[in-house]
């Protein structure tokens, strides 16, 4: 009997099927009541005593073995049947192009992670804003020319209701709930009634920064700047800061950074000054503060904020804005190496 188990354990190492059909004949074969392996296990009632340990052993070997080996034929056969009814055969043989991130995407995680690294957290806020926060908390003069219609989106002709045209009003909303310190980035789509050509657009995209708490002077904001330029633009990059004036702000500065073209001597790019300007910043008025329900005689902070599509043009080179918003694939590939 020790052969004839051995002859079987033999075969059903080498079994294969085909298909379903074949492997439903092996395990008749071998597994059903009236197959080779059942008619061991009867015949092993008349085994002597002393081989009944023995041969036991490898009968339970030999069915344990046909189980599996079927079992695992079975599976493969499932699988197979289960991958052919998700396969689209209307999909193209040719291999899908994968995309890439936008640039704009690119250059504003960018400019997040830098501030991530000098503790500044991400505030958001929503695109459809109201007069206060846009404009009469951040001192703006009833007047300004900010408040024309030639100048603003306004929804429904409402004079209250519109679309932000710079996200500090995400920072206004900060500042309403939360007490200092804050420090945070409010990177976000703005809205300016503006003739779109190369270099303006009637959408676009900022990043705000916005930092306060006790004793923060306008050195706290070189530094920061001075860290941001060198971090986005390479260690040799310079920094001036140029008075300027911002309702919400005082004193106020726009900020050059060193051409990274031809390195400050002076290109067209630069219109031959060395110098490119990439960013508004300043004190945070004492009247925004007050506005907004913080202390100004106890709190002092700064603000800055760019203009992505701004910076994204200086590390690419991208003359025309346009460029940004009209998802052209020849322009998108050439980002592929970027993300």
């Amino acid at each position: 009997m020790l052969d004839k188990i051995k002859d079987l354990l033999d075969e059903v190492k080498e079994l294969k099927a085909d298909s379903a059909e074949e492997l439903e004949e092996l395990r008749i074969k071998y597994l059903s009541k009236k197959g080779a392996i059942s008619s061991l296990m009867n015949d092993f009632r008349e085994v002597a005593t002393e081989q009944k340990r023995e041969i036991g052993q490898r009968l339970n070997e030999l069915k344990n073995l046909a189980q599996n080996k079927i079992a695992d034929m079975k599976e493969s056969f499932d699988n197979l049947k289960t991958l052919g009814n998700e396969v689209d055969l209307s999909r193209t043989a040719y291999p899908v192009a994968l995309g890439t991130r936008h640039p704009l995407s690119i250059v504003k995680r960018e400019i997040s992670d830098i501030f991530a690294r000098l503790g500044f957290n991400i505030a958001e806020g929503p695109e459809i804003e109201d007069d206060w926060h846009v404009f009469s908390s951040l001192n703006f003069a009833d007047d300004h020319p900010a408040r024309d219609m030639q100048d603003t989106f306004f929804i429904q002709n409402n004079p209250d209701i519109l679309l932000r045209t710079h996200t500090s009003s995400v920072q206004t909303r900060v500042m309403e709930k939360q007490q200092p310190p804050i420090r945070i980035i409010c990177p976000g789509r703005v809205y300016r009634n503006e003739a779109i050509s190369y270099r303006a657009h009637c959408f676009f995209h900022q990043v705000e920064g916005l930092y306060i708490d006790k004793n923060v002077s306008f050195a706290d904001l070189k530094q920061v700047l001075l860290f941001f330029a060198k971090e986005m633009f390479g260690s040799d990059t310079k920094i001036r800061l140029r008075p300027s004036y911002f309702p919400f702000t005082e004193p106020s500065a726009e900020m050059d950074i060193s051409c990274n073209i031809c390195g400050g001597k002076g290109c067209p790019f630069c219109k031959h000054t060395g110098w490119v300007e990439i960013l508004g910043c300043g004190m945070v008025d004492p009247n925004v503060l007050d506005n907004c329900g913080i202390d100004s005689k106890i709190y002092s902070g700064y603000a800055l904020g760019m203009g992505i599509e701004r910076i994204t043009n200086l590390k690419y080179r991208i003359k025309d804005l346009r460029l940004f918003s009209e998802n052209d694939l020849r322009f998108l590939r050439q980002f592929e190496a970027a993300v």
